[in-house]
């Protein structure tokens, strides 16, 4: 009993699992339909060739498992329909009007490059403009700079020859007043000089007189004596009067040289206070010139820095408009074909609806045509099942297993299975 149990509930879940097995290839079938719908009707727009809609002339019924002959007939429709010479009135309108919205969207994206190499020479155009104008610009700064610079060095070698002709000059008035300085000195020396020995004369004359009054008075002494003594007292005081008149040089000599040195120190000291005002206003002269420059090279930056923020003004107002342009185009051309697209969508979504109930009605008939195959199949398993029981069994249980048999069989069949067909064929009506 346990044996015949176990049996018929192995019998019974593959049973199920054929019926499942069924079930899911009508939906497999269902779902192969809808996509060798939507790939014909993609090859027709993409290939742009003349081909008839499959499911609204040809059989909207599924094949569960088409064969190879079946697959090449549907073949050799497709190629005879795809070289159709003879076409309907709507077929060829439907062709007209898709090649007018394929030169549409090519005439728009013409458009949309010759209106981007338009833009770009604007760009190119302007760009070129201001880069003149820069060039021209920086090259009037540096002919100022230049101008500045060879007028700066102009006035410094002006002031350069102005200076040294002033210390040419001072040297020359120091020159002449150093030599008339030295004149004087030699001149007054010369007549100290001269002073000098008229007053050693008159002594000379004077002692000599004095000695000879002397001499005549002393008659003792012999007059040989008197000569010598004479003799020797003219020496001493010629001696003497050598060496009062070479102190008298030696010391002239000292004067004459400390007065030449202390009038050259006079004259170096101004020379050296002239050639410190020369570099000073040579410095003055220098540190004014850069100060100009350096305004002027702030006004250059400024005049440039203003220049370059107005093109670059210039430059973006125009990119800005070019872009406002290019999209306010896109947004009207894409308007359009959005309005395009709604109206297309629209008459595919009526003539969708219009086919509808046909292609219900062929849904239905298939699900109900797999339908009774599936009861077939379970039918003759079920008395196969059946058989088999009663070879394993006893015959005083044949009577409850066929019984249990036919009631598993009548449940499934007339209460499990048309729901299930029921359910499917109101889920693909529209609501």
């Amino acid at each position: 009993m346990s044996v015949s149990t176990g049996s018929q509930s192995s019998s019974v879940n593959s049973m199920q699992e054929v019926m499942d097995e069924s079930s899911s290839e009508l939906v497999m079938m269902h779902d192969d339909e809808n996509t060798i719908n939507s790939s014909s009707s993609v090859l027709h727009k993409k290939d742009h060739v003349f081909i008839r809609d499959e499911a609204g002339h040809g059989d909207p019924r599924p094949e569960p498992r088409p064969t190879q002959s079946v697959q090449s007939q549907a073949l050799h429709y497709r190629n005879r329909e795809r070289f159709a010479t003879i076409k309907s009135a709507s077929l060829v309108t439907r062709q007209i009007h898709e090649h007018e919205q394929e030169n549409e969207l090519r005439e728009q994206m013409s458009g949309y490059k010759r209106m981007r190499r338009q833009h770009q020479k604007q760009l190119i155009a302007l760009e070129n403009k201001l880069k003149a104008e820069m060039d021209e610009h920086r090259l009037k700064l540096q002919k100022e700079v230049e101008t500045h610079a060879n007028n700066s060095s102009i006035e410094l070698e002006k002031l350069a020859k102005k200076q040294v002709a002033i210390i040419e000059k001072e040297a020359k008035v120091a020159a002449a007043d150093e030599k008339k300085f030295q004149q004087q000195i030699l001149a007054q020396q010369k007549k100290d000089l001269t002073t000098f020995l008229e007053s050693q004369k008159k002594q000379y004359k004077i002692c000599k007189e004095k000695i000879k009054e002397e001499m005549n008075e002393d008659h003792s002494t012999p007059k040989k004596e008197k000569q010598e003594r004479i003799s020797k007292h003219k020496e001493n005081l010629q001696h003497t009067q050598a060496e009062e008149e070479a102190h008298l040089l030696t010391q002239q000599r000292l004067y004459y040289d400390k007065n030449c040195r202390f009038f050259k120190r006079k004259i170096m000291i101004k020379r050296h206070e002239v050639e410190q005002q020369n570099i000073r206003e040579e410095l003055n002269k220098k540190r004014t010139q850069k100060e100009m420059e350096h305004a002027m090279l702030i006004r250059h930056d400024e005049s440039t820095r203003e220049l370059e923020y107005r093109q670059l003004h210039t430059l973006q107002k125009l990119r800005m408009d070019l872009i406002r342009l290019q999209h306010q185009t896109e947004l009207e051309n894409q308007l359009e074909y959005n309005k395009r697209r709604e109206r297309e969508l629209h008459r595919k979504h009526v003539m969708e609806l219009r086919q509808q109930p046909k292609n219900l009605k062929a849904m239905e008939m298939q699900i109900k045509k797999q339908f009774q195959d599936t009861c077939k199949v379970q039918t003759k398993q079920y008395k196969a099942l059946k058989n088999h029981q009663l070879e394993v069994t006893p015959k005083n249980e044949h009577k409850t297993i066929l019984k249990t048999l036919k009631d598993e069989q009548t449940r499934k069949l007339h209460f499990g299975r048309p729901r299930q067909v029921d359910h499917k064929v109101r889920s693909s009506k529209p609501g």
